[in-house]
């Protein structure tokens, strides 16, 4: 999401909130929005390059992202180790 996609009065809010001014205040909504705006696909793939890259095992990342994903703001369905696998693979 773009800075020019950035609810105006949150933009506002935040600006007020924080001191920040409001280009920097757009750019915090943003991408917090976007953040909270990934699909689970999105997600997952996402965290999946991340942990590989920091030479996590997929022995190891899948259990990590099943539990990540009940914590997160989207409602994710409870997904198996094979479905992870099949949104990162095909």
């Amino acid at each position: 999401m773009d800075e020019s996609q950035s609810p105006q009065d949150l933009v506002r809010h935040v600006a007020r909130s924080t001191g920040l001014d409001e280009a920097t205040a757009s750019r915090v909504v943003a991408d917090v929005m976007g953040y909270f705006g990934q699909t689970v696909g999105d997600y997952v793939i996402k965290r999946h390059e991340d942990l590989k890259n920091r030479n996590r095992k997929n022995d190891d990342i899948w259990p990590l992202i099943v539990t990540e994903l009940t914590a997160r703001r989207f409602k994710a369905e409870e997904l198996s180790e094979r479905q992870l696998r099949r949104i990162v693979y095909g």
